[in-house]
């Protein structure tokens, strides 16, 4: 029995809903025969070696300890139906599981051995059709069964897919109980954290995560290469939607059209979107994580698409792009628009290896500050506004400019401080740079022309040698060059 199976009466283990018809004996005797040999011999999936180091590092940081990390459980979007699964991050990371293939309830158990560990992948194999206790749940288990969601693969198959010994979830108890020290990614499964008692040190677990998200700081090849092929997918997103802009423009809730247009490209070459797409025209660009995508798209408006394209191996990009409607700036617009890209343009000069990482951010706001101060909107000026003890140019932009990028849209955010924000760059690193301006349509300290306009512009940069590369540079990012790709467009 699987350690979150839920059952009715009379179901045994199995998860079935209210409406679901009485299996009498003589079917489920009918059931149990008759099926032809499917299991395969897998070839290893590409990632599966940069995986093995991935385990190999963290093993080297925890020697001697036992390390639990859950895929997590299915989670209910309402009744009896869930939201499709996405394991967790840091499981991916270190098993290379893809979207197609992930299992709910699979753990990663890093068991103390010799010098190292020994991995294990705990998960729900393929279900028998036999005369077993379990033989029923190929069809008549909603959550599980194959004929509900699809074939599983076998253990060997796991193992040969993974490159990582595989055993039923069912032994997980067992392979949990005894002595010795454990830490556990914890809150992504509630049946590992009740299986699994406090380590003896208060903060391990918390140490365990921030390792995780540390270990993910540095991407490699195959990483920077999924993240490429994300953008690209992107960029084809936002070429979509463009050329569905005066179709949106004509819709009651434009912006719905816009964000289910991208999405459409992220289903059809990726798992799906990395998070909810943004799709905000006039005032609503003001909201910077508005994803209610509930308005119009009016003609003479801007559009700010904030969207990416999340790819089977769980990597995704985060693109932004703040686009005239009917392919034309009006000189307000076009005001505000240069002044981002202008701090952007100053952000990603300033990344490089050595470069600390809150650089490219005050580069950015130091642009900003001086862009606002020329327009009359700051007492005392742009100098006096960039003291941390004042920051009145916030009042316009508010949030960073820019954060790590990888499995996560926001990756690596457990890492420590010091390793992160207060943090150096290195060659490996992909990030963002999105600096933005945000002119609330009720702020009486702006010109009547400039309220309710607001404009980010944000690309994908990976950190080299000696500079970056920007992995978005197939989308247009000055004002005329937008204006020019639109006109192509529409």
């Amino acid at each position: 029995m699987s350690l979150s199976a839920q059952s009715l009466p009379g179901d045994g283990a199995f998860v079935t809903g209210s409406h679901d018809l009485p299996v009498p004996p003589a079917l489920a005797a009918f059931f149990q025969g008759g099926w032809a040999a499917t299991d395969v011999a897998l070839q290893p999936v590409p990632a599966a070696v940069y995986a093995a180091k991935r385990r190999a590092a963290l093993s080297a940081r925890f020697p001697g300890e036992r390390l639990v990390i859950p895929a997590g459980d299915l989670k209910v979007r309402s009744n009896d139906c869930d939201y499709a699964f996405r394991p967790h991050s840091a499981f991916a990371h270190l098993t290379a599981e893809l979207a197609t293939e992930a299992v709910p309830e699979t753990v990663l158990v890093l068991e103390p051995a010799g010098s190292g560990h020994e991995a294990t992948l705990f998960t729900h194999p393929r279900s028998p059709r036999d005369g077993s206790p379990m033989g029923a749940q190929f069809y008549r288990d909603r959550r599980h069964g194959e004929f509900w969601v699809g074939r599983r693969r076998t253990l060997r198959e796991t193992e040969d897919a993974l490159g990582v010994a595989a055993a039923s979830v069912d032994d997980l108890p067992k392979a949990l109980s005894g002595a010795g020290r454990t830490r556990v990614v914890r809150g992504v499964d509630p049946a590992i954290d009740s299986l699994v008692g406090p380590h003896p040190a208060p903060d391990a677990d918390r140490e365990l995560a921030a390792v995780l998200a540390e270990l993910r700081l540095v991407k490699d090849e195959w990483e920077v290469a999924q993240l490429q092929a994300a953008v690209d997918h992107t960029v084809a997103g936002f070429t979509d939607v463009v050329g569905e802009l005066r179709h949106a423009a004509s819709l009651a809730r434009g912006e719905r059209w816009i964000e289910g247009v991208f999405n459409r490209r992220a289903r059809l070459e990726g798992n799906g979107v990395g998070y909810e797409t943004i799709a905000a025209a006039g005032a609503h660009a003001c909201v910077l994580h508005w994803i209610r995508n509930d308005g119009p798209v009016p003609d003479g408006s801007l559009l700010l698409l904030d969207a990416g394209v999340e790819v089977d191996s769980f990597y995704t990009a985060d693109v932004t792009r703040t686009l005239p409607v009917n392919g034309r700036f009006t000189d307000a617009q076009r005001q505000v628009y240069d002044l981002v890209f202008a701090a952007q343009e100053a952000g990603i000069a300033a990344l490089r290896p050595g470069a600390r990482f809150r650089d490219f951010h005050n580069e950015a706001m130091r642009v900003i500050a001086e862009g606002l101060d020329s327009w009359g909107l700051l007492p005392g000026g742009a100098e006096a506004s960039l003291d941390p003890d004042s920051g009145l140019y916030r009042r316009y932009t508010l949030c960073g400019s820019g954060h790590m990028l990888g499995m996560d849209v926001h990756d690596c955010a457990k890492a420590r401080a010091e390793t992160y924000l207060d943090g150096v760059l290195e060659a490996g690193q992909v990030l963002t740079v999105e600096p933005g301006l945000y002119l609330q349509p009720d702020d009486l300290t702006l010109p009547a022309a400039l309220r309710g306009i607001g404009v980010r512009i944000e690309d994908d940069l990976v950190i080299t040698d000696d500079g970056c590369v920007n992995l978005s540079a197939a989308l247009p990012r000055g004002s005329d060059e937008i204006e020019t790709w639109m006109a192509a467009l529409l």
